[in-house]
């Protein structure tokens, strides 16, 4: 099973087209607070349109919660700081995890660098401007490329 985990996400219709894409892939969302938003605004909701009712969404409070409730979860960490792409990962079939960070500011330094070796990256032309894609597109990319390594489970 593919989860996509995000770590305090900041802007409510990135999470909304996050929970839509986790319900149309059968990906478990799971969201670590503290929130930006209340998971009620309008904007997550109108941007998850009405695929809520078949998304497995799971809320913690803080990444130690996480991490005590999925304690052998194998996460890769979505940054741009990473040294290996997306594309050249591996993914288990068995409960694989990728966690995006906070629109502003990513994951934390302290969490990357304590997990180096599942670091991952999406390739973007070295333009100091293009700093990073947009959060949503980001989460979309990754999904689908451990989608097409299980070759799209379920999925027609």
């Amino acid at each position: 099973m593919l989860h996509v985990v995000l770590l305090e996400p900041e802007i409510p219709q990135n999470t909304g087209n996050i929970a839509r894409t986790c319900a149309a892939t059968g990906s478990v969302l799971h969201l670590i607070g503290p929130l930006g938003f209340s998971i009620d605004e309008k904007h997550v909701k109108r941007a998850g349109l009405d695929y809520w009712d078949i998304l497995d969404l799971r809320y913690y409070n803080s990444y130690k919660e996480f991490l005590e409730k999925n304690s052998n979860a194998k996460i890769y960490y979505a940054t741009t700081k990473a040294e290996k792409s997306h594309s050249d990962m591996e993914y288990p079939k068995e409960d694989c995890y990728i966690m995006f960070g906070k629109e502003t500011a990513g994951i934390p330094k302290d969490i990357l660098n304590n997990n180096k070796e599942t670091c991952i990256r999406i390739p973007m032309v070295d333009l100091e401007r293009a700093r990073s894609l947009n959060l949503s597109n980001s989460v979309s990319i990754v999904v689908y490329e451990v989608l097409r390594q299980y070759n799209y489970p379920n999925m027609r």
